[in-house]
């Protein structure tokens, strides 16, 4: 962030719980906004993008760090702590963090946050005013809700690849995971929705964000072919 620059999310907290692209990328535009973005990643390992490379960032000298430059490229302007989801007291502090949050974006799989306490149901119960935005292949409900999303499988259903490429070609798929990317920037804007309803209302929302829903929906008048 600029000194000095105004920032129109200054005062707003977020609580990161997600790793990759599209979920970090969201909070990455919300941290370029002014918010305080925590970031909880895996003791030991972190973000499983941080050993993505290479490139690597490099020190002064030329050395090369352990962080990557795909980490680096999606999770700059945040703070970071570790945390075990898994343990009865990790729990206890994601929840303790929720309780002083206005927001809290994951991208776990569908029923992981219920087994942990941690679902949008359990936390708002607590903080009602709590904006709850959960990222997936393909939502929280429906026959595919259970499987795990990749941008690569979700640009082939989606019917991206149908119409990238030569004419007369294999079906291709986009140099960048555009899928990942088009998510992240849907979940930011409806977090910044919710946000508007949470300070018009009291009252907090659940933003339930698709790789599917949002790569069908950026097909655009191509969708209608």
């Amino acid at each position: 962030m600029s000194a000095g620059v105004p920032q129109s999310l200054a005062g707003v907290r977020v609580l990161d719980l997600t790793r990759v692209l599209a979920g970090p990328w969201c909070t990455q535009v919300l941290a370029d906004l002014g918010a305080d973005v925590i970031k909880v990643e895996r003791p030991g390992s972190g973000d499983d993008t941080r050993g993505w490379g290479p490139p690597f960032l490099k020190d002064g000298e030329g050395n090369e760090t352990p962080e990557s430059a795909y980490y680096l490229c999606a999770n700059r302007n945040k703070r970071s702590l570790t945390v075990d989801l898994s343990s009865a007291e990790g729990q206890a502090v994601i929840r303790r963090l929720a309780m002083r949050s206005d927001v809290l974006v994951e991208n776990f799989k569908v029923g992981d946050m219920a087994r942990h306490g941690l679902d949008a149901a359990t936390l708002r119960a607590a903080h009602p005013r709590l904006v709850y935005c959960s990222i997936t292949g393909f939502g929280q409900d429906g026959p595919y809700a259970q499987r795990a999303g990749y941008d690569f499988a979700v640009q082939g259903l989606g019917g991206l690849m149908s119409v990238t490429g030569a004419a007369d070609g294999e079906p291709q798929k986009v140099g960048v995971a555009v899928a990942d990317l088009f998510t992240g920037m849907y979940a930011t804007v409806a977090i910044l929705a919710a946000l508007r309803h949470r300070d018009a209302t009291g009252e907090g929302q659940v933003i339930d964000m698709a790789l599917l829903d949002a790569q069908v929906a950026m097909l655009a008048n191509l969708g209608s072919h």
